[in-house]
């Protein structure tokens, strides 16, 4: 994760260099529990030697070992631009408030990526720490199939850039959009699929102590070239939201229309949740319903576990399940393992599995007619260097 650089000089001995803790791995609670352990190391010897060498005792200075380090603003991450110089943009593919996200091509690997980038100065302002917050999340899920990849961050000119892995299918936002208008809609075996896709990947992201607060259409994109569909950080990029550490959440509100009325409500014992009435919209939405409300009556009745209208007949078990997910309990509402599970996607689950066997047998057999086809070519061109070859004299002489 590069999102900063190192501020001390080498030659400073002694004196730990200016870095980030992330606060979302295990060393970060660590290092903050040898900190305290020191302290009361220290106030401890102070309290047995009171009246000796006091002096001394208030010069020494604290172990540098077990100081947490400064953390590095995006100011201090300057650098010449590495967006121009290892990059080459092809077009911007989102764009909100807060931020935009360009498709680019690294110029080194000729790989496609997705960049987003803050289209304000982040430096000294509260969205500073969101984007930092994001970068961290990012850097601890590491690789999963339903999680979009992050590769690296960086500052230039106080603005946060974050390099995503660029997924060609576009926004679920984008595809519910387009079916609004030529009144189509999900079939039940494709919201079936999108909800075991998703809670796959937030099953990984709960698994990590974190949640993402800020489920919505626009943050799930396709990729054409492989099954899962991906949760990601990019969408329409209304702010720099992320995940959160479910030990000590620092939560900022999303978007209104598909946030749990715990949230509101400040009761952060249950986060993951939040996660799980938000997909259950995102479905909803997918399914062909009018779009969300932001506030008022009907936004109340949903958080009262009335589900909006469907304009489509769907199974009595999913319509069921869907209901459960907005439960105005969130201890009611199923967690991400318990829905990857639920009797009503197995047969989806299934379906993925048996899709994978068949697409895998497709290149099998596949790869058998190419090597076959080689080996044809292969004795065939042996058997026409093994064809003697007769001097124009010798065929006359025959003839």
């Amino acid at each position: 994760m590069n999102v900063g650089k190192l501020v001390k000089q080498e030659s400073d001995v002694g004196q730990a260099p200016h870095v980030n803790i992330n606060p979302f791995t295990p060393d970060s609670l660590f290092l903050q529990s040898s900190v305290g352990q020191c302290r009361r190391r220290k106030r401890t010897h102070w309290n047995d030697s009171y009246g000796e060498d006091m002096e001394a005792s208030d010069g020494e200075p604290e172990d540098e070992t077990t100081r947490p380090a400064k953390r590095i603003s995006i100011t201090e991450s300057n650098m010449k631009s590495r967006y121009a110089t290892e990059f080459h943009e092809l077009e911007k593919i989102g764009s909100g408030e807060f931020g935009s996200v360009f498709k680019c091509v690294k110029r080194l690997d000729g790989c496609i990526y997705a960049i987003k980038r803050s289209k304000k100065p982040l430096a000294g302002s509260i969205d500073e720490q969101n984007a930092l917050r994001e970068v961290y999340a990012h850097a601890v899920l590491g690789q999963h199939s339903h999680v979009v990849r992050y590769f690296s961050a960086w500052a230039e000119d106080d603005h946060m850039l974050i390099q995503n892995e660029y997924c060609n299918g576009g926004s679920l936002a984008d595809a519910i959009s387009e079916n609004y208008r030529s009144m189509r809609y999900f079939s039940e075996p494709e919201l079936k699929d999108l909800l075991l896709q998703v809670a796959r990947g937030l099953k990984y992201i709960h698994s990590m102590s974190l949640v993402h607060m800020d489920i919505k259409p626009s943050k799930y994109s396709e990729i054409w070239t492989s099954i899962p569909t991906t949760i990601s950080e990019e969408g329409d990029d209304d702010e720099w939201t992320s995940s959160r550490v479910i030990s000590s959440p620092q939560v900022e509100e999303g978007d209104s229309r598909f946030l749990a009325n715990e949230v509101l409500q400040e009761v952060n014992r249950l986060l993951a949740k939040a996660d799980i009435f938000a997909l259950a919209l995102t479905v909803v939405c997918a399914a062909g319903a009018e779009p969300l409300p932001a506030n008022g009556d009907h936004w109340h009745e949903i958080r009262q576990g009335k589900l909006p209208r469907i304009p489509q007949v769907l199974c009595q078990e999913l319509l069921e399940l869907l209901k459960l997910m907005i439960n105005p309990d969130p201890e009611k509402r199923p967690s991400a393992v318990a829905l990857v599970k639920h009797s009503a996607l197995l047969s989806t689950a299934r379906k993925s599995a048996e899709q994978l066997r068949i697409e895998l047998n497709a290149e099998k057999f596949k790869n058998s007619l190419l090597q076959k086809n080689l080996g044809n070519n292969i004795k065939s061109q042996v058997a026409e260097d093994s064809v003697p070859c007769y001097k124009k004299e010798n065929l006359d002489f025959i003839m």
